[in-house]
Parts: structure tokens; C-alpha cells; sequence
């Protein structure tokens, strides 16, 4: 039976998408059937990060009746199945959600997990994308105002009756000026799954259209989303330690090979 989760932040800048993207690519890397859906219609972004820009059949014009759902689906980075939304503001005029019901019911067929990239806020698209779900991932940073609108999100998936796997805190920088994990999950009363490591690799990664989780795997956030979705599917996940040759040295041996 295919899990259809979707992951959901509340707050727009959180790095959803970014975790929704790499966590597709390591589910697939794991051997699961992976589908990604970028359900943010309005600001989709997460063909960028995959570097998959520019394809010419995307979500918009299925849910616009100009396409079928089979002709938006394409491979990604280690195989994982992407459904771009589209990019373009054009795109948007004929859109409508109640046609996307019959493209998840398509997607879900010979499929192991369907990622759902929700938007932030609870418009309607984003009510959509959780409403769509048997789970939810619901992804948040250790600071008061993301912590805030994940609450507003996570009562509207409760009362629609969807499974809240747990909270993923991304960007976290161990500072104590920041929410701690017992405070998140006293406040959202939900366990807190995975801690994310603020990390510019990722940010670099995204520079360049590529996963992190592909791009470096050696990375902290790469090695925490890796982990993430082994524990998703019940796999154990071993981290992939950073090159013991320390960064004064690799400086060193740059300045040499220039001789």
C-alpha cells in the first residue's frame, strides 16, 4: 500500500522544500518507489533544488485540464520521480485544484511512498496538500514564529484526521537563544523525529541544483537526512564520516599543489 505523506511547515523559509527534495532522493536511494510532488502551485521552487527547471509539462498544466498527470512525471536524481509544479506565473490562471484528486489517484499506482511538498500558510492549496495525506511531516525551525504557525498546521491536519509522524527541526544551531527540542515538543505536543544541522553545504548544494544528500553525503545535514528516511522505512542507517584531513590541512596542500 502507498504512504502518501505530506510535509508541511506552516511558515514559509523553513527549508520544507529542501527537505521534502533530498528526502524523496534518499528514500529512492534506499530502493524505495518514490514519487515527489511539488503541491506549492503559487511558489514552486523545488525543481530548483533538484535541478530539474524548465520541463515543459508540469503540475499547472494538468490542473489547468491542458495535460495528463502521466506527461508531468519525470526522473530525478537517483531515480526518484519528480511532478514539477511549474514556475511560470502564466501557468497559474487556469488552475484548479479539485482535478489534482484524480492525478494523486494515478501517482500512487506502482508507487511505494508519494512525497507531498505542501505550501506554507493554510490557504486553500496548502489545506489541499494536507488533506491529500494519511501522514505528515511537519517541519519547523527552533524559533518562536515557526514554532507558532507549525502549531496552526498541525491543529488543521488533527482535526482532518491525518497521522503526524513527528517534527523535523531543521537549521538548528545548538545556540540557547533558540527553542531547545523538549521546548518544541512540549508546545507542538508532538515527538521531534529528526534535528536537522544548519549546515552551508546545503546552500551550496541548492547553488549548483543538486541535493545535498548527492552533492555531499559526507555533510552533517546530508548524514541527519539520510538518517531521517532510514527511519522512515524501519532501515538502519550507518553515517558517512567526513575526510579526517582537517581543514588546515587541505589548505596546505592546495597552496602546495600551486607551486
Amino acid at each position: 500500500m502507498t504512504r502518501v505523506i505530506t510535509v508541511a511547515s506552516g511558515k514559509g523559509g523553513v527549508g520544507k522544500t529542501t527537505i521534502t527534495a533530498n528526502l524523496g532522493v534518499a528514500l529512492s536511494t534506499y530502493g524505495e518507489r518514490v514519487v515527489v510532488l511539488d503541491a506549492d502551485i503559487a511558489m514552486a521552487n523545488l525543481e530548483l533544488i533538484l535541478g530539474m527547471e524548465g520541463k515543459s509539462v508540469t503540475l499547472h498544466d494538468v490542473l489547468a485540464g491542458n495535460a495528463s498527470i502521466e506527461d508531468a512525471v519525470y526522473e530525478g536524481p537517483n531515480g526518484v520521480r519528480v511532478v514539477p509544479a511549474g514556475i511560470s506565473l502564466e501557468g497559474l490562471r487556469n488552475v484548479k485544484l479539485d482535478r489534482l484528486e484524480d492525478a494523486l489517484a494515478y501517482l500512487i499506482e506502482d508507487t511505494d511512498i508519494l512525497l507531498i511538498d505542501a505550501p506554507a500558510g493554510l490557504e486553500k492549496d496548502a489545506v489541499a496538500a494536507l488533506a491529500a495525506a494519511d501522514e505528515l511531516l511537519l517541519v519547523t525551525t527552533p524559533e518562536v514564529p515557526s514554532i507558532s504557525d507549525a502549531l496552526k498546521t498541525k491543529i488543521v491536519a488533527s482535526k482532518l484526521d491525518i497521522n503526524i509522524i513527528g517534527v523535523v527541526i531543521n537549521r538548528e544551531q545548538y545556540d540557547k537563544t533558540f527553542l531547545s527540542v523538549e521546548e518544541v515538543e512540549t508546545i507542538l505536543e508532538v515527538p521531534v523525529i529528526a534535528v536537522i544541522p544548519d549546515d552551508p553545504e546545503v546552500s551550496r548544494a541548492a547553488a549548483f541544483g543538486e541535493p545535498i544528500v548527492i552533492k555531499n553525503p559526507k555533510s552533517p545535514a546530508s548524514n541527519a537526512l539520510m538518517k531521517l528516511a532510514a527511519d522512515l522505512i524501519g532501515e538502519e542507517y550507518q553515517p558517512i564520516e567526513p575526510d579526517k584531513q582537517g581543514v588546515i590541512a587541505k589548505l596546505i596542500s592546495g597552496l602546495m599543489g600551486r607551486r
